[in-house]
């Protein structure tokens, strides 16, 4: 059930990452949007409003997830390896507030129709959402018959992907063939001012992003248009993706990749951003999504499925934790790998990935011990003392 609103909120006494550490203020939620921020607010007269002290806690933008598997995914295994569609409280209790869905490997039994109305149904329980058309096979998978008329026509539809690269489970597209969906997700994005990103797969072939490299290599597709993720599955994978970095294009580092959960060859989530970091790549150019809800395969030697797994948005979390009290990031830069730069590549900042006056009211608060307490998602109060009180239609 939908919670409803109050339409006035003043949240007192709270540490601002926004992501700039503004230090100890108060900010005001009017509606779904950020009305003020200061330490001498008072509460408007005449209206009603909820009052909440947050002593001792970190008020930061909500969690934007840029690769979630709204629907499902996997299924190598067989039918019964489809994993299931993600439920809001899930999404909630994570920190995250904005989501972009994707399909992956199956766009047979899973369709771009189907995941555009979950994020429909998404957004309708609270949270702001967008998708990419798309599917690992080739052509791929679209509503219109077209990767360049889905972003133009269709609202949440912003970019393409998951496409497949270095990956035994890909349609093995040629450099042309990616070339040309690259340009139209490109053109696409131009006319109707969206982000026309390729949400790029990287999988554990060789190759690694030889085809990135080369694709960009003119300069006529700028290594902007793409965001390579799962780039900290393997070690010269990653060293691909610091080389591309610091040439300007963006890193994506994904939390649920990991040796703890079964990625053996993987480099831990938040050591990867210290060291893309030390390596000399820009905070600007990395970002992180969790993968989540997607399958978690594990193959032998010869391709076959030996296992799977379902991969959790909560490891975001996780690893931001991580970031700042393990490898020494500052609690600003962790901060803005999940939120404001991600924000940028999918072109929805402002609105989203910073606090300021008339962004959105999304809010992910943690205590000194970095366990998440509250979230706001667009003036709605989501999370409640580590709780989800709003929850999804079927939960």
């Amino acid at each position: 059930m939908i919670q409803s609103k109050i339409f006035f909120t003043l949240l007192r006494n709270v540490k601002i990452v926004a992501p700039n550490d503004l230090g100890c203020q108060n900010i005001l939620i009017a509606g779904d949007k950020v009305a003020a921020i200061g330490k001498g607010l008072t509460i408007p007269q005449g209206y009603c409003v909820e009052e909440i002290d947050l002593s001792g806690h970190t008020l930061m933008p909500g969690f934007i997830d840029s690769h979630v598997h709204m629907i499902g995914g996997g299924g190598e295994g067989g039918y019964a390896t489809r994993t299931p569609e993600i439920v809001l409280s899930k999404v909630t209790t994570a920190g995250v507030t904005t989501l972009v869905g994707c399909l992956g490997t199956d766009g047979v039994t899973r369709h771009v129709e189907s995941l555009l109305a979950k994020a429909r149904g998404l957004e309708a329980e609270g949270l702001s959402t967008y998708i990419y058309t798309g599917a690992y096979e080739i052509p791929t998978p679209t509503i219109t018959g077209s990767v360049r008329k889905d972003i133009i026509i269709i609202d949440k539809i912003i970019g393409a992907g998951e496409l497949a690269m270095a990956d035994h489970r890909s349609a093995q597209p040629t450099k042309d063939e990616y070339q040309k969906i690259a340009a139209e997700a490109r053109v696409g994005g131009m006319l109707s001012a969206k982000a026309g990103i390729i949400d790029m797969h990287m999988g554990d072939g060789k190759d690694g992003m030889k085809l990135l490299f080369e694709i960009t290599a003119n300069g006529e597709i700028p290594k902007s248009q793409f965001l390579p993720t799962h780039v900290n599955r393997n070690k010269e994978l990653f060293a691909q993706s610091i080389e591309w970095a610091k040439q300007g294009g963006m890193m994506d580092i994904t939390s649920g990749v990991s040796p703890a959960s079964g990625s053996v060859k993987a480099i831990k989530p938040s050591q990867a951003v210290k060291k893309a970091l030390e390596a000399g790549v820009p905070l600007s150019q990395i970002t992180m999504s969790s993968d989540g809800n997607g399958s978690m395969p594990i193959f032998d030697q010869q391709g076959n499925t030996i296992g799977v797994g379902v991969a959790s948005q909560f490891s975001m979390l996780e690893e931001f934790r991580d970031m700042v009290t393990i490898e020494g990031i500052a609690i600003s830069d962790a901060v803005q790998v999940i939120t404001t730069n991600v924000a940028k590549i999918l072109k929805i900042w402002p609105q989203k990935g910073c606090i300021q006056v008339g962004s959105d009211a999304d809010f992910t608060i943690i205590d000194d011990k970095f366990v998440l307490q509250h979230v706001w998602a667009k003036g709605q109060h989501m999370v409640n003392n580590g709780k989800a009180v709003v929850l999804g239609t079927f939960e």
